[in-house]
């Protein structure tokens, strides 16, 4: 066989915003599938870059921040620390977690301002906005409230009626009042701001995804539906007092600007290449991370996939295209973008601002990360909404993990040290049902690596439990304990195979169910250079099932997954909501 060439793979994921722990559907639409895919694309020996941040400016930060009556920076800063720590709890490998507010980001959006503007596509515009004549501002869209004008909602948001969901302008709210301080005393007058002029990149960018057939469906088709409702000039400043100064080439503050900052879309996507260059100045090669990102510098070579909720496609397929295009520099552009639906939440979304559903540090304090890893996975929200259940979630668990994993590692482990002193069994001849279980695997671990390739985690999921569920059915047939009786031979050549396929089924298990992995491959002795998902390692199927040397130790694990009783699911249930 020959071995492809590694290859280099650029992974990033949406930025979770800096307000407050995110929820399961956040995990579950971004980060875990972009961990599960960096995870499975190292073990295949490619050279990966696994890169997110927090997204840090905006008017939800600034209100936040003033709700918790202490300054935005030290906000920021502490939010940051817990969404890092949240993260790592939940094993996501991260070869750098960034901060939009890093000095890196802002010299990056100023510099794409600057020639953007130099090209023709930003321009100063007059537009009328909401003013707080107690605040003394001009109060962005976020910072007004009022009454919808289409369903009379009456605390509707300036940007969206969270009753309806129409987006609105905040000078069509009813009745509008500052979200700062609460007073009506407002009126509309007339400010400038820069103005990205998307609609001249409309062919271009309409060029760019029509040729972008590797993307999965969801992500093109709403792309394609944004494009077809033509693109719109859109403002990229904002009256706030926290964000990326608007400044000139030379560095100085924009007259007329000295109260504005660039709008937060328009910075956070560019925290991708910023969070790069934070992580190459943090290894102590500050150049690096251009041979990622410029294509004059190799970048060219560079495989980029972006992992979102689907919330976020319109912004990556048009908003930051418009910007890295329209710079004429020789820029890394995605190569694949894989969107994702909602994980629902009995009935309606998980939402970080209502409270609705559970959170990263919540769940933690149930159960183990891998727990939830699998469960997410297994459903994760790709061709429709997920709709989360703490039953659905028990029945996943008690089956998947503890049953058909955790009971086959167990049996044939505690088999081997009760009757072969621990240690993987000479003698015996493959027979038929070795051959039944080459045959399984000769076709399953293909099936494995296509769908981790395409980005099908859910039935990447499936393809492993059911390789799992193939070892369970090989152990039935070939039944060492009852051959042990009559012919130990004919039993060590079960035990054998068994032993080898709990190693098989913990290297499959590691993009998703990391620790326990671990776990398994720790007690069985597999060496870490024999823990991979390579071409070499599946060059030969039938090896597999005699790749652990005879008379090497090994050591029943602990118990790998724990089932969830009736008991703790009527605890969370009344804790956390979820009845129907």
């Amino acid at each position: 066989m020959t071995k492809s060439a590694p290859r280099r793979i650029l992974v990033t994921s949406a930025l979770p915003y800096i307000n407050g722990v995110k929820h399961l559907g956040n995990l579950a639409g971004s980060m875990l599938p972009a961990d599960v895919y960096s995870r499975f694309q190292r073990l295949r020996g490619h050279d990966v870059l696994y890169i997110c941040a927090t997204d840090e400016h905006g008017t939800p930060a600034e209100l936040a921040a003033q709700a918790a009556n202490v300054p935005v920076r030290q906000y920021v800063d502490e939010q940051h620390e817990i969404q890092k720590k949240a993260g790592e709890d939940f094993l996501l490998s991260y070869d750098h977690f960034g901060r939009s507010c890093s000095a890196e980001n802002a010299a990056l959006t100023q510099h794409f301002a600057h020639v953007l503007e130099a090209n023709g596509l930003i321009e100063e515009r007059t537009m009328r906005q909401v003013y707080s004549v107690d605040d003394e501002r001009f109060l962005p869209d976020r910072y007004v409230e009022g009454t919808c004008p289409h369903c009379e909602f009456e605390k509707a948001r300036g940007d969206q009626c969270d009753n309806c969901g129409r987006l609105l302008d905040p000078v069509d709210l009813i009745n509008p009042y500052s979200a700062v301080s609460g007073s009506r005393n407002v009126e509309v007058r007339e400010t400038r701001h820069l103005f990205l002029l998307q609609s001249q990149m409309q062919e271009r960018i309409q060029a760019w995804i029509e040729a972008s057939t590797d993307w999965p469906p969801l992500a093109r088709s709403i792309a394609l539906k944004w494009l077809d409702e033509g693109l719109r000039d859109r403002a990229i400043t904002r009256d706030l007092s926290w964000g990326v100064p608007v400044t000139n080439p030379d560095g100085s503050i924009r007259e007329g600007f000295e109260t504005k900052v660039f709008y937060v879309w328009f910075d956070a996507p560019i925290e991708y290449i910023a969070a790069t260059e934070e992580w190459a100045k943090a290894k102590g090669e500050p150049e690096a991370w251009r041979r990622w990102w410029r294509t004059d510098e190799g970048a060219d070579e560079v495989d980029y996939v972006q992992f979102m909720g689907k919330d976020n496609v319109a912004f990556h397929t048009v908003g930051f295209p418009v910007t890295i295009l329209g710079s004429q520099e020789p820029w890394k552009l995605v190569d694949r973008l894989k969107a994702f639906n909602w994980v629902t939440w009995y009935g309606g979304k998980f939402s970080t601002s209502n409270k609705r559903g559970v959170f990263m540090d919540q769940a933690l304090d149930l159960l183990p990360a891998d727990y939830w890893r699998w469960y997410l996975t297994a459903n994760a929200p790709e061709g429709s909404d997920a709709a989360f259940t703490w039953e659905g979630f028990q029945s996943s668990i008690n089956s998947d993990l503890a049953n058909v994993l955790g009971n086959f590692v167990n049996r044939i482990t505690k088999y081997c040290a009760s009757k072969f002193d621990g240690k993987v069994p000479e003698g015996g001849e493959a027979g038929e049902a070795e051959s039944w279980m080459v045959a399984e695997l000769e076709t399953r671990l293909p099936q494995l690596v296509q769908h981790y390739e395409n980005m099908d985690f859910r039935k990447a999921a499936a393809e492993t439990r059911a390789i799992w569920a193939a070892g369970n059915e090989y152990l039935t047939k070939a039944e060492p304990w009852v051959k042990y009786k009559n012919d130990v031979d004919a039993a060590a050549i079960g035990v054998r195979a068994g032993l080898n396929l709990a190693a098989l089924f913990g290297i499959i298990a590691q993009p998703i169910i990391p620790e326990a992995a671990a776990m398994i491959l720790d007690a069985l002795g597999v060496p870490e250079d024999r823990r991979t998902l390579s071409e070499e390692a599946f060059a030969d199927i039938p090896a597999l099932l005699d790749a652990l040397p005879r008379g090497h130790e090994i050591s029943p694990p602990d118990v790998l997954f724990r089932k969830i009783e009736d008991e703790q699911v009527a605890e969370w249930t009344e804790r956390f909501g979820g009845e129907s």
